[in-house]
């Protein structure tokens, strides 16, 4: 009973989760930091009014009964000819921009996060597998890896876009364009995790804690997610942080190329292609305003990436 009271005891008296934040180095490293104070407070701005769009957005770029054609490629209302009921202006279709371009955002970010999760699971799920296994299962999984990396984002998507637009349809395609694109960018990206895994877990797999488990019975299983993964989450969360950022200019990029979303269901990349034809017609802000979106949602990713990356090797700096 007294060894079960010190213990109680023990426990008690450690620092909970949010007491071992506040003294952390993250924590001292970012209220030291500006710019990375700065694009966390952009970035959040932004997912909050892209993912708060259907009670804040001035209309619904979704309801066509509410978009006239007549107010279609008005200016922004600071110039000429603007209306103070549409800040941005509108689209070629009629569409506020302002309204689209939170929906269009949410649909990037949705797909950003989607399509890194993916890369998440099979990259730490392939990664244990073959720094833990080693042998034939490292050399099957690693050349897989080799090969899935000689095609590229944009040539997967051109092979799957065009089998489902060729079996399904149009209409089809529009409907699963979301979730198609996130197996896309997820099953495409995997590698990177998956050998930065495995490296940590070749350094991991021989020290002692990891034989104590062994000796103590526990199964290959509960070694690699309860003891191994645990020491390999760093990494993950600089490459996971980035790959973000990448996944958001992949879809641009297939969005753009007519392989992403349809116009009907906007994302920042589909806004950018809806509105590159008209800019030779003088309404520049159909593109070049969802545009300026998209690079600050990706460089304050990426400039969050990089602090993160700084913060947990410090040892960058002494290089």
């Amino acid at each position: 009973m007294s060894e079960e009271t010190s213990t109680a005891d023990l426990r008690a008296q450690m620092p909970g989760a949010w007491a071992r934040f506040r003294k952390s180095y993250l924590l001292y490293s970012f209220k030291r930091d500006p710019v990375a104070q700065l694009c966390l407070l952009i970035f959040i701005i932004i997912t909050i009014a892209a993912f708060g769009a259907p009670w804040w957005a001035p209309t619904d770029p979704y309801d066509l009964t509410g978009i006239d054609i007549m107010n279609s490629e008005l200016p922004p209302m600071w110039l000429d000819g603007g209306d103070a009921a549409f800040p941005l202006g509108t689209d070629a279709q009629g569409r506020d921009l302002l309204s689209t371009i939170l929906y269009g955002t949410r649909v990037s970010l949705l797909i950003g996060f989607g399509a890194v999760a993916m890369q998440c699971v099979l990259g730490i799920l392939f990664g244990l597998l073959a720094g833990y296994f080693g042998g034939i299962i490292d050399a099957t999984l690693m050349r897989l890896a080799d090969i899935q990396l000689s095609f590229s984002t944009l040539m997967v998507a051109i092979l799957v876009g065009a089998i489902v637009k060729a079996s399904f349809g149009n209409l089809m395609f529009g409907q699963v364009a979301l979730i198609l694109l996130i197996l896309i960018i997820g099953i495409a990206e995997w590698p990177q995790i998956a050998r930065t895994v495995r490296a940590s877990v070749l350094a991991e797999r021989s020290k002692e804690y990891v034989d104590a488990a062994r000796v103590m019975g526990f199964r290959a299983p509960r070694i690699m997610f309860r003891h191994l993964l645990p020491n390999t989450l760093s990494p993950i969360f600089v490459i996971a942080t980035v790959q973000i950022a990448n996944a958001i200019i992949s879809e641009a990029a297939l969005s753009f190329l007519g392989l992403g979303m349809p116009e009907t269901q906007p994302s920042l990349g589909s806004l950018i292609k809806s509105g590159f034809d008209y800019i030779q017609s003088g309404a520049w802000w159909i593109t070049l305003i969802p545009g300026a979106v998209l690079v600050v949602l990706v460089l304050v990713i990426n400039l969050l990436g990089d602090w993160l990356r700084d913060v947990i090797n410090p040892r960058l700096h002494k290089g």
